[in-house]
């Protein structure tokens, strides 16, 4: 087995990391919208925690491969919103994290010339990309973003996040 670049490894450590992020976001949001009633929602959410879940998988089998042990590293907290486009736009800044961390990683790879990581690197993104537009889709279908700052407002205006899951809760 050729040695691996650490930057390599590390890429892989925070790819676990934002895949993990992602099925705790979307597991707790399908949950969320069921509580709400809107099974629809609830369900897609439900199929985008299995399709994260598999690039945790994917990630974890190439770490294992690689002879490196997996270790998600920090993982974020779940983002709480009073509404399904408010969780929405969220989810887009989550997905972007993932797009720009796969993106910077494939470029290390081919800098490096590393084309067994960068090939897999690349298939994420792609992945990530085709989500990232899914979920652009979906926003659209609900009359797309709010300005920049709405999403704050609570935030801003003192409500506390237990207030916001108070509220996200009827």
């Amino acid at each position: 087995m050729d040695a691996v670049h650490p930057r390599v490894l590390g890429f892989l450590g925070r790819a676990l990391s934002l895949e993990l992020t992602a099925v705790q976001q979307y597991m707790t949001q399908a949950s969320l919208v069921g509580l709400w009633g809107d099974q629809a929602s609830s369900d897609r959410f439900r199929e985008e925690t299995v399709e994260e879940m598999q690039h945790a998988e994917r990630i974890v089998q190439q770490m294992l491969s690689l002879g490196a042990a997996p270790a998600a590293s920090q993982l974020q907290p779940v983002t709480h919103a009073p509404d399904l486009l408010g969780l929405l736009e969220q989810n887009a800044e989550l997905e972007q994290q993932l797009v720009s961390h796969y993106d910077e990683a494939a470029r290390f790879c081919r800098l490096i010339n590393d084309q067994a990581n960068g090939a897999f690197f690349q298939a994420l993104l792609e992945d990530e990309q085709h989500h990232m537009a899914d979920l652009e889709a979906w926003l659209k279908e609900l009359g797309g973003r709010r300005p920049r700052g709405y999403s704050r407002y609570g935030q801003r205006s003192g409500l506390s996040r237990s207030v916001l899951s108070e509220r996200a809760t009827f």
